[in-house]
């Protein structure tokens, strides 16, 4: 289930993480997805957009993105040739990332994986179903997505 493109499950500090950020305008929506597919291929950690006003109370884009220091180069690359920005800016971040564990939880339908956060003291204070996974189940059984995150809730 984890691969090399998740970090380590244990509670841990990343301080060489890098936060990307760029304002956009003249930029399609359809361009803006496709922009969030590549980074995430490259390693982006996390890819998120705001809208905002720029000069001139124009409408515009912030397009903010995490990855670790050693992906700012490729980040940059896709940044300038895919999108409208003729500038990024970047900073070191530091991440606190919380252990975190997977549990598996049987529903009428199958089984979901659950990502659990665990807090210092060993208790979980978040639990997450597998979005892939419950929106495969949902479309199996043509039932709504939302009926089959119920399902997984109830079993926590």
């Amino acid at each position: 289930m984890l691969g090399a493109k998740h970090p380590p499950n244990n509670e841990h500090i990343d301080d060489n993480m890098v936060k990307m950020e760029v304002n956009l305008d003249d930029i399609s929506g359809e361009w803006l997805g496709y922009v969030m597919d590549l980074l995430f291929e490259a390693g982006a950690n996390d890819v998120f957009y705001s809208p905002i006003y720029m000069k001139k109370n124009r409408p515009g884009i912030l397009l903010q993105l995490l990855c670790s220091s050693q992906k700012l180069d490729k980040m940059k690359e896709i940044l300038l040739q895919e999108t409208t920005t003729l500038g990024i800016r970047y900073y070191p971040i530091t991440v606190h990332r919380m252990e975190r564990r997977f549990i598996t939880v049987e529903t009428k339908w199958g089984m979901v994986t659950v990502k659990q956060g665990i807090s210092t003291k060993g208790e979980v204070f978040q639990s997450s179903p597998e979005y892939e996974e419950c929106k495969q189940i949902a479309k199996e059984h043509n039932i709504p997505l939302k009926k089959v995150y119920a399902e997984v809730w109830k079993k926590l």
